[in-house]
Formats: structure tokens, sequence, C-alpha cells
């Protein structure tokens, strides 16, 4: 079922799917993508690779990717490879590399899938920006501290006794900024347990 949740769910807009978390795939709920989205400062538009690229953010291999995506839609990968001159057994390896890139920066998600050759079918991609707009448009507005804080609180909600530590570890966040978005989470939910009395 997972197989096909991580092409079909994205597609539909039900969930966005890539490999987030240390490149392993993940699914993110569209209630949870605009805080991930802004943590990541990944709520842009199509054209922002040039951007990206002129600040260093992205490699050559991911610009090529991301302007292919803008240009021409979703894309199966065999399709995208041969956009993006990625053929060879060399280009194929440059090609992985940026989409892991491009996954773990939120800008790229699965979006369906294409049978390509008689083998497996291929993944589709599309930039999250335009295959989640409106979770794109609600992460612009959010604060960093807040998105940070956000996710830790979900962290929390599941896992009650998780530290700051292990925020910090999870998402990969400077110590300060884990500890920020800890306090800020437990703050709110003692808030929230003292309304619930009141």
């Amino acid at each position: 079922m997972v197989w096909r949740w991580k092409d079909e769910l994205p597609r539909r807009r039900r969930a966005f799917y890539a490999k987030y978390f240390r490149g392993r795939g993940t699914f993110i709920s569209l209630e949870q993508l605009p805080s991930f989205l802004a943590v990541r400062e990944a709520a842009v538009a199509p054209g922002d690779y040039e951007r990206f690229y002129a600040e260093g953010r992205i490699s050559p291999a991911a610009r090529a990717i991301w302007e292919n995506l803008a240009r021409e839609g979703p894309l199966a990968t065999l399709e995208l490879r041969h956009a993006c001159r990625m053929e060879t057994r060399a280009g194929n390896v440059r090609y992985k590399r940026a989409m892991l890139d491009l996954q773990r920066s939120l800008i790229v998600s699965h979006f369906g899938s294409e049978q390509e050759t008689g083998a497996w079918a291929s993944a589709r991609f599309e930039l999250a920006c335009r295959a989640f707009p409106k979770q794109t448009e609600a992460a612009r507005s959010l604060a960093l501290p807040d998105a940070r804080a956000n996710l830790a609180a979900k962290v929390l909600e599941w896992r009650p006794g998780a530290t700051a530590a292990q925020l910090a570890r999870l998402f990969a966040w400077p110590k300060d900024q884990a500890v920020a978005a800890y306090d800020l989470a437990h703050t709110r939910r003692l808030k929230l347990k003292g309304e619930g009395r009141s």
C-alpha cells in the first residue's frame, strides 16, 4: 500500500511525500506541511531556481531539474533525466544526488507514476509549490520560530517525554533553535491544559 500511496496521495493532493528525514521516504500531512516548508525556507515560486543557484543553495544539476519542472510541469524520471541531459551513468549519479537534495529541501514532491519502460513504473515529480499551492502560501506567513514550535508541538503530542536535544537531532536544528522551539511548544501545551481546566 505504501508503495502506491507515495505516488497517489501527492497526486491527489492528500499528503506530501519525498525523501526527507535522513533521505528516507516521508509522508507529511497537509496540516503540517506549511510548518515544514517554512522551516526549510521552501515556500518558493517556480522560477526561484535562479536565486537559489546564485546563493549557492543548489547544485547545477539541481538547478537543471528545478528549471525543467518549472517549464514543463510534472515529469517522470526518465523523461526528466533526458530533459536535463543526464542520460549517462555519470549523469544518473548526478541526477540522483540532486533529486535527493531537492526532496530534502522540500522543493520537489512525488506526483504520481508513469509506465516509461516494461519494468517498474517510474516516479513522476512536481514542484511542491505547484503541487501544494495553499500550503505554500500558508508557509509564507509563518514566522520561523512559530513554524519550529508547531513541529515541536506535534512531536511532543506523540512523544510527551521528548527532549530539546531529540528535536535537534530529528530536525537537524541548531541547539538554540531546538531549545526555543521546545520551550514555546511546551508553554503552549501548558496554556491549553490550563484553559481546558477553567
